[in-house]
Order: structure tokens, then C-alpha cells, then sequence
């Protein structure tokens, strides 16, 4: 004989703006408008200057621009919508989908520059290299102090989200710190790339920079994709956090021969999942309360629904 006990928890979804969103919504918004200060500046320097390095990392700087603003866009959005109970789980997702949007537009960035280097490549040009090295320099200085300021805003959003699992990312904040530290790392090729140029006259280093530059970015896009994607599509079920909700319920429910017949888990915030679980026992009072207090030592579990078939 067979019986069936499903329930589901009182578990609240308003998408709580933590001190760690707050803090990564301001360091992103006020990272974009330095960015578009310097993105303008190198661009003008990189057409009057004819350097194809400073220009790529200019227009590259501009791409981040919209990236980077779509970013604040997704935490302003999340935090406005965070009372809207249409968001079952809540709002999180969009600064997932922030990040997502901003790695693909990445991507099609680093397209674009490798298409402007070949060109350059093919037909060289002439550069003003000194003038073009000073601003390539202040460039790299920009893309650090930006850099330095999501970092911090980055490590702050950890401060409370410490458990044995180790940390949760923001990958919203991330795909920001991504596009700055992207810039960073062509700003570091432009000057390279120029510096051989004038004092060695390898004219081709400045084309092979840009070349170089958006394969990093490429890589960088790729990555960023596959992990949004899996929160996005809630490919997690080879998470830690899985096998562990299977160790409480065997643990827990060794004396009445409990076993899952089926387990759903997803990530609903930073650091929280929903389950859903089917369990099997030949235990009459086991009940959803006691199977919730064996996973109670899992406080990244944030909501259940269990359902119970009694064998007898």
C-alpha cells in the first residue's frame, strides 16, 4: 500500500537587494561613465594618431560602455521588480541574464577587432607612436582604477556569503569586471605594440596587438557564457549541493529505508537553491518537517517541495 504526502514551505520570494547588489550596482554605474570618458578620448587619439592598437582598444572601450551600463541596467531592473510576485524565485535571474547579454555582445566585439586588425595587417598605416603610447598609458591607468573599484565592490558582495561551498559570484558584477579587465589587458597590448614600433620599427606589432587582444576577450566571452548559461538553463545538477541533499536523506533516513526516487535542484539567488524531491519510505510518521530538518545543516537550501510515498 502506497500513500502520498506532498507539501511545500512558506519560503518568501521577494528578491531581497543585499549590501553586496547595492554595492555592485554603484561601482558599475560609476565605472561606465569613466569608461565612456576614456572611450571617447581614445578613439579621437587612435584616428588622429593612426594607430589601429589604440584605436581597437578604443572602440573595444566603447563596447564595454554599453556592456557595462547594461549591467547597471539588470541590478536597477532586479531591485525595481524585486516586489513583483510574477517572479516566482524572484528577480535575480535578470542580473544573470545582465551578464549573459553583456558576454555575447563581448564576443561579437572580439569579431569586430580581429576584422579591423587583419585589415591594418593587410594595409598598414602610418602612426604617430608617441603621442599614441601617452594615451594608451592613461588608458591601461583608467581600466585599473576601474578595476580596483569592482574588485572591491566584488569581494564586499562575499563578505556575508561565506559556507562551505566557498563563494557565490555575482556573475552580473563579474561580466562588468570582465569588460574592465579586458580593457586592461588591450591597453597593455597597445602599448607593447606601440612601444616596438617606435623604438624597433615593427609596424606590424600594432595590427598583431589588436589580433591578440581579441583573442584574450574571445576567451574571456566564452567563459562568461557557459556560466550564466547553466544558471540561465538550470544545468546545476552536478553541483555539490546535490549530492548532499542525497547524503541528508540517506543519513537521516537509514532507520525507516527512506530513498529519493526523484530530485529536481535549482539556483534561485546567489547563493540559494529550490529542491524538489520525491522520497520512498517504509518509516508511517515520517513527515516533510523531519525530512526539512535533515537538510536544515544546508542553509543555501531556501525552499522544498517534498512529497512522501509510504510503503508498507
Amino acid at each position: 500500500m502506497h500513500t502520498t504526502m506532498r507539501t511545500m514551505d512558506p519560503w518568501q520570494h521577494d528578491h531581497v537587494f543585499d549590501e553586496g547588489n547595492e554595492a555592485g550596482e554603484r561601482s558599475t554605474r560609476v565605472v561606465m561613465w569613466i569608461t565612456a570618458g576614456m572611450m571617447v578620448v581614445e578613439v579621437a587619439a587612435g584616428w588622429i594618431y593612426n594607430s589601429m592598437a589604440l584605436l581597437a582598444d578604443g572602440f573595444h572601450m566603447s563596447s564595454h560602455v554599453i556592456a557595462i551600463g547594461l549591467s547597471a541596467f539588470a541590478y536597477r531592473a532586479a531591485r525595481r521588480y524585486a516586489p513583483d510576485r510574477r517572479f516566482a524565485f524572484g528577480t535575480w535571474k535578470i542580473e544573470i541574464l545582465g551578464g549573459f547579454a553583456s558576454a555575447v555582445f563581448l564576443l561579437g566585439i572580439a569579431a569586430l577587432m580581429l576584422a579591423g586588425s587583419i585589415e591594418r595587417l593587410v594595409s598598414p598605416q602610418p602612426i604617430q607612436y608617441q603621442q599614441a603610447i601617452v594615451i594608451a598609458v592613461v588608458g591601461l591607468v583608467v581600466n585599473v582604477a576601474c578595476a580596483v573599484l569592482l574588485g572591491r565592490a566584488h569581494h564586499h558582495g562575499h563578505d556575508g556569503d561565506h559556507h562551505h561551498h566557498g563563494h557565490h559570484q555575482d556573475l552580473n558584477l563579474k561580466s562588468a569586471y570582465l569588460h574592465v579587465v579586458a580593457d586592461a589587458a588591450t591597453s597593455v597590448f597597445a602599448i607593447l605594440a606601440l612601444v616596438a614600433g617606435w623604438l624597433l620599427g615593427w609596424g606590424w606589432m600594432d595590427p598583431l596587438a589588436g589580433m591578440l587582444g581579441a583573442a584574450l576577450v574571445a576567451f574571456w566571452a566564452k567563459g562568461l557564457i557557459t556560466e550564466t548559461g547553466k544558471v540561465l538553463l538550470d544545468r546545476e545538477m552536478d553541483h555539490p549541493v546535490v549530492d548532499e541533499i542525497r547524503e541528508a536523506v540517506e543519513v537521516g533516513g537509514r532507520e525507516t529505508a527512506t530513498r529519493i526516487t526523484d530530485l529536481h535542484v535549482w539556483r534561485v539567488g546567489k547563493g540559494s537553491y529550490s529542491c524538489a524531491i520525491t522520497l520512498v519510505t517504509h518509516g508511517p510518521d515520517l513527515s516533510p518537517a523531519q525530512v526539512r530538518d535533515w537538510l536544515s545543516q544546508h542553509d543555501e537550501i531556501v525552499h522544498s517541495t517534498i512529497e512522501i510515498h509510504y510503503s508498507t
